[in-house]
């Protein structure tokens, strides 16, 4: 898997973390000074960090899936990338707000946004023949930038982008299972 495919899949997995800062720039009116910072740097955060986890599960089955591996990827893939564009459709707009996110809710919504870098994770564990550290980097240094402007995105122009990016990921994600599949089947 190279640098480019890497970025690709990062920009996937961030577009839940850019809907969620997104609707909360959109959504609350009075956020605080460095609310955009905190979201960014808990959606990075655990957009890096469940990509690790989910590689070190994958290691204790890649022995017993090597043959199907490939298929396996593009199951996981095309299965996040389908809830992301299924659940798209289903983001309601918020009214406006007072105050700001709490701190638990905060490290829901992260946590609640990378699960799906959890399953790439695995996938890494197949396919991934770099440094997962290159791979952890990438996708939460895009995670955080895209979350910070998501949120003063969502500020200027509240809604509108939301849901159409959201299933851009999907996209993006299922594109990325077909290239896998293709490669395996095919090289």
């Amino acid at each position: 898997m190279n640098i480019l495919t890497i970025i690709i899949i990062a920009i996937g997995l961030a577009m839940d973390a850019f809907a969620v800062s997104v609707a909360t720039g959109a959504t609350y009116k009075k956020p605080g000074n460095n609310h955009a910072f905190k979201m960014a740097l808990a959606f990075g955060g655990f957009q890096a960090i469940m990509p690790m986890v989910g590689w070190f599960a994958g290691l204790t089955l890649r022995e017993c899936i090597r043959d199907y591996d490939h298929w396996v990827a593009f199951i996981l893939l095309a299965f996040i990338g389908g809830k992301m564009i299924y659940e798209s459709f289903k983001i309601k707009h918020a009214q406006k707000q007072t105050g700001t996110l709490s701190a638990t809710m905060l490290l829901v919504l992260a946590l609640a946004t990378s699960i799906d870098a959890l399953a790439v994770g695995i996938t890494f564990s197949f396919l991934l023949a770099g440094s997962l550290a290159i791979a952890i980097i990438i996708i939460g240094l895009i995670t955080f930038v895209l979350s910070y402007a998501g949120f003063y995105i969502g500020k200027s122009f509240g809604h509108f982008f939301e849901t159409g990016i959201e299933a851009v990921g999907g996209l993006i994600l299922i594109g990325i299972g077909v290239k896998i599949l293709l490669e395996h089947l095919f090289a």
